[in-house]
């Protein structure tokens, strides 16, 4: 589908560089100009449609995630790795968040989100009544730290200061132990 391959190319394309012509996100799609803008009318719906894609890439990680497992700690543990593995794959849309968090999604797409946002809202909860982690911290705390530690661990990545191999197991171990978890 060439609108697919069109919004994969623009994901490549602007995590090397967010400023890159749209003709470059054409070449890399294998198509002109002119039929890029058949599919979208310019760069701000081609990034919502990149937008959109991440939103749906994410909704299906977590909820695989969240269904890797019936321990909540391991399922905690699977849904940052997913939540890395999205953050990385779309890292150039981390620089306009607040742009997309300040506007309301469409319909289906706040319901994806909201569905696995309360997938993981519900481990922490458990996880508290469990006692494995301490009832001291706020969900909304927890949920802060867990998107920080994807922030911080897709910035690693890119400094190509710690070793890809190690970067889940370091932010694991980081966001676990921020918990409270043994």
């Amino acid at each position: 589908m060439t609108s697919q391959r069109i919004i994969d190319s623009a994901i490549t394309v602007l995590n090397e560089d967010f400023y890159a012509p749209l003709d470059m996100i054409a070449e890399k799609a294998g198509v002109n100009r002119r039929t890029l803008h058949r599919y979208f009318k310019d760069r701000t719906s081609l990034i919502d449609a990149c937008w959109a894609d991440m939103m749906q890439t994410w909704h299906h990680a977590m909820l695989k995630a969240y269904n890797s497992s019936t321990d909540p700690v391991a399922q905690l543990e699977e849904m940052l790795y997913a939540g890395i593995d999205c953050g990385v794959k779309y890292a150039f849309l981390n620089t306009l968040q607040t742009k997309y968090l300040n506007e309301k999604p469409k319909a289906a797409e706040n319901e994806a989100y909201e569905q696995a946002k309360n997938n993981w809202f519900s481990l922490v909860p458990e996880l508290q009544r469990q006692k494995l982690i301490s009832d001291s911290l706020s969900v909304a705390w927890i949920r802060m730290l867990f998107v920080n530690m994807i922030n911080t661990t897709i910035q690693a990545l890119q400094s190509g200061d710690v070793a890809p191999n190690d970067i889940k197991k370091f932010a694991w171990y980081s966001f676990s132990r921020s918990i409270g978890l043994p």
